[in-house]
């Protein structure tokens, strides 16, 4: 009988543990601002939550575990009407061969860059994605 409370805590501590891990930071979670379900997401683009997925499973969308039920969200700045910011996809691309993990890519995004200026994220919303790729490259 004990044996069995302890596997059930110990299942219990490693949710939680699994749960932190998944979380966003919240300083990244603050840059980034604005934040979508991928019901939203799905929405806004005309199809179905399996095809959203699927765009993550790809790494033309990034989403994280947030909120208090740790369910997936999408930066809104990563949407224009129905479809994804010109450019985003090159440069996701670029970040993950620079080994960016999903929480530093959303950090790089979001940050404020003087030189832009601005953040990439809206370099990319305002079509300058040549410079924004250009940044990412020298991350490599």
């Amino acid at each position: 009988m004990l044996e069995g409370v302890t596997e059930k805590n110990t299942a219990v501590g490693t949710r939680s543990v699994e749960a932190q891990r998944d979380s966003i930071d919240p300083a990244v979670d603050a840059l980034v601002g604005e934040w979508l379900t991928l019901p939203d997401v799905a929405e806004r683009f005309g199809v179905q939550v399996t095809r959203i997925r699927q765009l993550l499973r790809d790494n033309q969308l990034i989403a994280v575990r947030r909120g208090e039920n740790h369910a997936l969200h999408v930066p809104a700045g990563f949407i224009v009407e129905d479809h994804t910011v010109k450019g985003l996809t090159g440069t996701l691309t670029l970040l993950k061969d620079a080994k960016f993990t999903d929480a530093e890519a959303l950090r790089w995004l979001f940050t404020p860059d003087d030189s832009l200026p601005g953040t990439p994220v809206q370099a990319l919303r305002e079509n300058r994605g040549t410079e924004v790729r250009r940044r990412a490259q020298a991350e490599l």
